[in-house]
């Protein structure tokens, strides 16, 4: 059950602005957002942190942080995050390759090392109790900068809470954003579940 309905997309002007930003990641405004706007301050917060944090200023890639956000969202369990990272990373350009075997990035040749130890710092940093230890740092630290680092790290952050707040409000996930899941992550156990 839906915690809290959404409101229509046109209910704030400013909020609609500013949700454009997703209809170029998503195709569409994510319902977590719709509801957000319930408290438009929230909502235009939220929406200008994931600006701010998808922004490319170092060598993480938009498609490697959406891959990045799966593997944070699969760690604690969203689903509805997890089909909507999944696409993303389609839209912007993850190979197929990469997008199949995101299951298998430890050994699979599509993954560099360096995306290998942000992929499991993604995990690590994703679990409670926080799992993040010395020796991940210094691989991380083997391969990205420190620019790099807190990119990473606002991805990871910024979907802890998208986490935390789908998985509570059991967001209804969208048709095409369902679409994704079921082509990419069904095969290994992905469903809507919560989120219908």
């Amino acid at each position: 059950m839906q915690f809290v309905n959404p409101l229509p997309q046109n209910h704030s002007d400013e909020v609609s602005r500013l949700a454009l930003f997703f209809n170029e990641t998503l195709g569409f405004c994510p319902n977590s957002v719709l509801t957000m706007q319930i408290r438009p301050n929230i909502a235009k917060a939220f929406i200008s942190l994931n600006m701010a944090v998808m922004e490319n200023q170092g060598n993480v890639t938009s498609d490697f942080k959406r891959l990045l956000a799966f593997m944070s969202s699969h760690a604690t369990g969203c689903r509805y995050c997890q089909a909507h990272t999944i696409r993303a990373a389609e839209r912007y350009g993850a190979s197929e390759e990469k997008l199949l075997n995101i299951w298998d990035y430890k050994t699979h040749p599509a993954y560099s090392a360096g995306e290998r130890a942000a992929l499991d710092l993604a995990i690590a940093a994703s679990t409670v109790p926080n799992s993040v230890d010395d020796s991940l740092k210094i691989e991380v630290k083997k391969y990205w900068t420190d620019g790099d680092i807190v990119e990473i790290m606002g991805v990871i952050a910024l979907f802890g809470f998208l986490n935390r707040w789908n998985d509570t409000m059991a967001t209804t996930l969208e048709l095409h954003a369902a679409e994704s899941g079921d082509k990419w992550l069904k095969e290994h156990g992905w469903d809507v579940g919560k989120h219908q």
